[in-house]
């Protein structure tokens, strides 16, 4: 719901340095966007069997939040769980002078309690697709999503601002995987010994909606199973034959990695994390969680049927049937809007096609006319080995041999005010033992790790290069994808290779001429992947794998740079760790 809400202390001191930013930005007339959300649980039936949902005005996902480029948008949340704190993250966007506002529980803030209410108030200084979603705990796999339009500003800056592509309409796609047990149980597992693995979704959603198909494994089961609820008929995309339509599709999964695929329809790609591709043509798009992109199709099949939306697993063997929703075309003369279409949903690609994953990857690039080179060189290269190991008995992740825990006191709280004992000063590992000589496609021989919450610090305009290097996990023969996704910046994706990164070789391979920059992107099963950003807005940021279960159990790191220059930070982000009574 919007409307026009009195204006908080903190709203007033904001609103100041973000219609400043908006100016910076060369918008001539910014509007101010304001939401109130009560963020509850509520029973629903998004894949027909009734759970309970974490829910935005009684609904997941929430609403989509548009606006346009240099826009103010002011949200104002209130935490109604009872016995649960929550904290949004505003997926994609930098929070340009506005660090305090990004929605990371423990590095940017401390959570919403019950009860409370706390106004996350931000400029949408680029046009995109984005998405949001909860930042505590696993309340992401409960239903806390939902996406973001930004809108080109008319007259931002010329003609260069305007967008290399024209459609005649466009959809929103947001998809998701879902599981029966609750995000408790997901977590408690994760946590015990031996671990208890949260296991393959039991559906996949499409805007929030799609079908379980055992509803009739148990009386229980059948009990709690109604295929005819509201909640869980298939989304439906209408299009004119023979018009144009861009489809902005978001993957807020928790755990899969997916295909896309328009049944019949070849998918050309234009836009990737709110950065505009070299377009290029599709059957099925793989989209990693965390991941946006948009691609355009044309309505030129047979009008008088039906045609599915699919989403299938891939880089995991599926346990999960196809999620489905209906491309209805209308005008059709034996066509119903609703009609089912009369074949099977697409299947996807081979599950375990990594070269297939990889060619993808590698072919999305930046525009010609919107290509942003990237500096030629970095200042400092971070390699980080991802791993899977054991603490006191229980499986973790690690980079270079450390799994990630979160302080009690948020880092930019503690940073801006010199509590330097709420986390560890050491400095983290830049690299890992051996790794001239790692064989990732291994069972390391140490499975132990440590743990630590040490920020890497970052000099304030310098160009970092991170390596995430992947390897084989505990098992034998085993490797995952894993999505990462980086707060407060976009990068440039310098490339991706098999194998074990050789810094005295790849390097002279990467992409420096037209790299897509990206705020989330994949390091596939026994490779690597590059990426270089500069560290230029004042913040600490949270840069993590996108798998829920996997940044849990410890598979991320925090940067900081120039927090000197962040401004006073509001009250309202205080009162935990350290600073609890302090507001």
């Amino acid at each position: 719901m919007s409307g026009v809400a009195s204006r908080s202390s903190m709203e007033r001191r904001l609103l100041c340095s973000l219609f400043l930013a908006a100016a910076l930005f060369g918008v001539a007339s910014a509007a101010t966007r304001r939401h109130d959300w009560d963020i509850s649980y509520q029973f629903t039936s998004p894949d027909c069997v009734r759970k309970l949902a974490v829910t935005i005005n009684g609904h997941t996902p929430g609403p989509t939040i548009r606006a346009v480029q240099g826009d103010t948008i002011v949200v104002r949340v209130k935490n109604s769980l009872l016995t649960e704190n929550v904290a949004i993250h505003w997926h994609g966007i930098r929070q340009i002078g506005t660090p305090w506002a990004d929605g990371t529980e423990g590095v940017t803030q401390c959570p919403i309690l019950p009860g409370d209410t706390f106004a996350y108030t931000f400029v949408v200084d680029r046009p995109g697709t984005y998405m949001y979603h909860a930042h505590y705990g696993m309340q992401r796999s409960a239903g806390l999503n939902g996406m973001i339009v930004v809108e080109v500003a008319p007259g931002a800056a010329g003609d260069g601002e305007r967008e290399p592509f024209r459609y005649d309409g466009e959809h929103t796609v947001l998809l998701n995987d879902w599981w029966h047990r609750s995000t408790y149980e997901q977590a408690a597992g994760l946590a015990s010994v031996p671990m208890v693995w949260v296991g393959e979704p039991q559906s996949l959603l499409i805007n929030g909606r799609g079908r379980f198909v055992n509803c009739s494994s148990s009386p229980a089961m059948a009990a709690s199973c109604n295929v005819s609820h509201p909640d869980c008929a298939p989304a439906v995309f209408a299009v004119v034959p023979g018009k144009t339509y861009r489809f902005r599709i978001a993957s807020v999964t928790s755990l899969s990695a997916l295909n896309f695929e328009i049944e019949g329809h070849e998918m050309t790609v234009v836009e990737a994390d709110g950065h505009y591709v070299k377009p290029f043509v599709v059957k099925n798009l793989n989209i990693y969680s965390g991941e946006t992109y948009s691609v355009l199709i044309t309505a030129d099949q047979d009008p008088n049927r039906n045609y599915w939306l699919a989403s299938n697993v891939v880089s995991r063997k599926p346990a999960t049937p196809t999620g489905t929703a209906v491309l209805a075309y209308y005008g059709g003369r034996r066509n119903s809007p609703r009609a089912r279409p009369p074949t099977p949903p697409p299947a996807g690609p081979a599950w375990n096609d990594t070269a297939y994953r990889v060619r993808q990857s590698l072919a999305t690039v930046a525009h010609p006319a919107h290509a942003v080179p990237p500096p030629p060189t970095s200042d400092r290269t971070i390699l980080l080995l991802n791993t899977q190991n054991k603490i006191g008995g229980q499986i973790k992740w690690a980079l270079n041999n450390v799994s990630f825990t979160l302080p009690h006191t948020p880092y930019l709280v503690a940073m801006k005010r010199g509590l330097l004992g709420a986390f560890d000063q050491r400095p983290p590992p830049e690299t890992y033992a051996g790794a001239a000589a790692f064989d990732v496609y291994a069972v390391q021989g140490n499975p132990n790790a440590t743990t630590s919450d040490a920020p890497y610090r970052l000099r304030f305009g310098s160009v970092v290069d991170v390596v995430l290097q992947n390897a084989n996990m505990l098992a034998a023969n085993s490797s995952e994808t894993h999505p990462w996704h980086l707060h407060g910046h976009d990068f440039w994706v310098l490339g991706h290779g098999a194998g074990r990164f050789d810094p005295a070789v790849h390097p002279a391979a990467y992409n420096l001429r037209d790299p897509i920059m990206k705020n989330t992107v994949a390091v596939h099963p026994f490779g690597w992947t590059a990426l270089r950003f500069r560290a230029d807005n004042p913040g600490v940021w949270a840069f993590h794998c996108h798998i829920e279960a996997h940044f849990f159990m410890g598979m991320g790191i925090v940067f900081e740079e120039g927090v000197e220059r962040v401004g006073e930070l509001p009250p309202e982000i205080m009162g935990c760790g350290k600073t609890r009574g302090g507001h």
